[in-house]
């Protein structure tokens, strides 16, 4: 579980690349820094996530595990073959063509995030990061801050770091940015916990 939705992961940037209406807040923020940092798009995601892996290590390894490395060493290259490969397929594709692309994008991104996070073998080095706020239960305005609320001013903090360094985000970023956070708990606990229940009990 862990694997494929890290593989998966990877696969739906390409589908947000393909689409031309902005990639997800993280993928906002790589490609920001990718245009200070003009190399292979695969080998800066996996210094990033080098970098963010330390900042983990400091915070709390509670999430750190096997699922992070493969996500270090897999999610970036997998990005980058999955959009190559969607434009020799399908090529430029017209508004709705692309609309569809960028739906397949952000349901198949939620859906792999809520895999990975199922299967509790740690979670992307940039993931972790608002799981370890959630953990300290911070407040606003006297109430405990939770998860998805986390995760959406996370994801703010990206794209706008992102568009700091020179990359435009588009609807999709905006779309992810504030529904990202709601859609991987739903599909949590809807889709991901119930099917490792499932895996649990016939095992």
């Amino acid at each position: 579980m862990a694997l494929v939705g890290m593989a998966v992961a990877g696969i739906a940037v390409g589908f947000f690349k393909r689409a031309f209406f902005g990639v997800d807040p993280f993928q906002c923020l790589c490609n920001g820094i990718n245009r200070v940092i003009p190399i292979g798009f695969g080998t800066l995601y996996m210094i990033i996530n080098a970098v963010l892996l330390v900042i983990d290590l400091f915070l709390d390894r509670h999430y750190i595990g096997i699922s992070t490395f493969i996500n270090l060493f897999l999610v970036g290259y997998a990005a980058e073959f999955s959009e190559n490969l969607l434009a020799r397929l399908l090529g430029d594709q017209g508004i709705p063509g692309r609309i569809l692309l960028l739906v397949i994008g952000i349901v198949v991104s939620c859906i792999a995030a809520a895999f990975y996070y199922t299967a509790d073998l740690g979670v992307s080095t940039y993931d972790a990061i608002p799981l370890h706020i959630a953990d300290r239960k911070p407040k606003l305005f006297g109430r405990v801050l939770p998860f998805r609320v986390i995760r959406i001013i996370s994801d703010l903090i990206c794209v706008a770091v992102g568009f700091a360094l020179g990359f435009m985000p588009g609807i999709g970023t905006v779309i992810t940015a504030l529904f990202m956070g709601p859609l991987i708990t739903f599909f949590k606990k809807k889709l991901s916990d119930p099917l490792l229940g499932k895996a649990g009990a016939e095992g």
